[in-house]
């Protein structure tokens, strides 16, 4: 009998890129399996571009909404699929609630917010052993026991050239004749994961100056600083910032040469692309999050407060606030664009 795995996908840009790297091992070991994934609507666009999904399904949820009755009425709405399996990457109480009322017979994911019953083949989070967000990812898919496989294959988004090209006309842009650098300044978890404006412009100067065409990619929350870092370019960038949806600036983004990202979502995005990569790294850690490619650069300073994990800085002075993003200098950042 073929399997059928529904995979309760996490709701973060970045996470749901990470979790290709699951597919990808479910798809060696179960060649025949069939992998569904119910996710967040804003992720589908990446699940769209991962070969491994054969459907998706768009949950009809609120981010954080418990809507019980909802849930299980939307998840007895599945019982006819023919699941197999359900396999929960996030670790709430709400996001297990689905595949139980769904019937599906095995439901894994680790415990999470005390999910007996929920989930039925439980899994220990051995913090220790599984360091970094794609091995907890990847060992759901393994059977109790089973050894990680190494190297854990890296996520691949595949692209649309003709929709990049479709999507820069309906902007009245032309695909430049020079290289690109692609710009990636926001971080929708907090301050404390961006590199300053003011850095970002210094380097977008200088590839401009040297002859590149430099594009700066945000969501509506980003408008703020990619229109900043424009201006102080004098519009010589161009700004995406508000003004893609997130499968238009995949699309995009697999059009530049090099891009520079602070740890996001779009940064894993760059990685899965197979671009050249060089990711800035503040609050956060990179031996937790690191983006999945072999030749990515990393800048992260390793400071005695880092990482902290906060989304804002906690320290107040000048001297203090910010440190760990504001010594990673332009300069350093320019030299890794032309040695890498």
């Amino acid at each position: 009998m073929t399997e059928k795995i529904l995979i309760l996908g996490p709701a973060w840009v970045g996470d749901m890129v990470l979790a290709q790297s699951l597919f990808k091992t479910l798809k060696t070991n179960k060649p025949n399996c069939i992998i569904d994934v119910a996710a967040p609507a804003w992720t589908l666009p990446l699940l769209e571009r991962m070969p491994e999904v054969s459907s998706t399904i768009a949950l009809p949820f609120k981010h954080g909404e418990l809507a019980l009755w909802k849930r299980i009425r939307f998840g007895r709405s599945l019982k006819n699929q023919g699941y197999t399996q359900s396999i929960i990457l996030t670790n709430s109480l709400k996001s297990a609630i689905l595949p139980w009322a769904a019937g599906i017979k095995k439901r894994t994911s680790y415990l999470g917010e005390t999910r007996y019953g929920l989930i039925n083949d439980i899994r220990q989070l051995d913090k220790a052993k599984l360091k970094k967000t794609v091995d907890r990812f990847v060992n759901l898919g393994l059977e109790h026991n089973q050894q990680l496989p190494t190297p854990i294959p890296n996520p691949v988004l595949l692209a649309n050239r003709e929709n990049a090209i479709n999507a820069l006309k309906n902007l009245g842009l032309n695909l430049p004749t020079t290289k690109i650098l692609g710009l990636c300044p926001g971080a929708e978890y907090g301050e404390a994961k961006r590199w300053p404006a003011a850095y970002y412009a210094e380097v977008a100067n200088d590839a401009i100056d040297k002859g590149w065409a430099v594009w700066l990619f945000g969501s509506d929350k980003d408008i703020s600083v990619t229109s900043s870092i424009n201006q102080q370019t004098n519009n010589r960038s161009t700004d995406f910032g508000g003004k893609t949806k997130l499968a238009e600036a995949i699309d995009l983004m697999s059009l530049c040469n090099t891009i520079i990202s602070n740890d996001s979502g779009l940064m894993h995005v760059a990685a899965a692309l197979d671009k050249k990569l060089i990711s800035i790294y503040g609050s956060s850690d990179p031996s937790h999050t690191p983006p999945m490619h072999p030749n990515a650069v990393i800048k992260y300073l390793s400071l005695e407060c880092s990482p902290c994990f906060k989304r804002e800085c906690p320290f107040h002075s000048a001297e203090l606030r910010l440190k760990c993003l504001k010594e990673i200098k332009p300069q350093s950042v320019i030299d890794s664009i032309f040695t890498h």
